[in-house]
């Protein structure tokens, strides 16, 4: 937990940006009556049956001191579609970093054996020479700033039926511009000393 928020606590640094990053499931639903459009004092309605379409996957990418987020709609999230992101953040996001510094949860894809189950040796060692990864402890996956960010998109665009990846992506790819260019980020106040004081009880005495 220390080493977050300690990694939290550093300056700006645009050649060792911190990047807090994870994924989401998104359950695809269509509607099987069209929606009734609003009236005058009468809203938008809808017909409580709806129709599977079955499920995506949201990448999601923050990084709170630059108020920059980055979405990625996909079909799945195996070991080789993190590997791909980590390469598009390489390579895309940030070609000058010297190095990017992410924090992602335990999940078991989320480790350097992905680059190399994706790419041959040499590119996966170049890529993993540029990422340095910072893990939550088990159980403190809310350390992860991106979780924030995620809540504020699902009430922003996600609580409605998308029937496809095109409508996620659309609705997502909106929220994501509006975001970035209002500049809107987390003000994280949870630090090394409050975490001292509050789990106290986890600390040897």
């Amino acid at each position: 937990m220390e080493d977050l928020l300690d990694l939290y606590a550093l300056p700006f640094d645009p050649k060792r940006p911190v990047v807090c990053a994870d994924e989401r499931p998104y359950q695809l639903l269509a509607d099987v009556l069209p929606p009734l459009p609003p009236e005058p004092d009468q809203p938008r309605r809808i017909d409580h049956e709806y129709e599977r379409r079955g499920t995506c996957n949201l990448f999601a990418f923050f990084q709170p001191l630059a108020a920059w987020r980055h979405f990625v709609v996909t079909e799945r999230r195996t070991a080789v579609d993190f590997a791909r992101q980590m390469k598009d953040l390489v390579d895309e996001h940030f070609p000058d970093a010297e190095v990017i510094r992410v924090v992602v949860d335990n999940l078991n894809t989320h480790t350097p054996a992905a680059l190399y189950a994706a790419f041959p040796p040499a590119e996966a060692r170049r890529l993993t020479q540029k990422l340095e990864f910072h893990y939550t402890p088990k159980h403190g996956s809310w350390l992860n700033q991106v979780e924030i960010e995620l809540a504020v998109l699902a009430r922003a665009c996600l609580g409605r039926r998308l029937p496809d990846r095109e409508a996620v992506r659309s609705e997502v790819g909106a929220y994501e511009r509006e975001r970035n260019e209002r500049h809107a980020t987390v003000h994280w106040r949870f630090t090394t000393d409050t975490a001292r004081i509050k789990f106290e009880h986890r600390y040897p005495s």
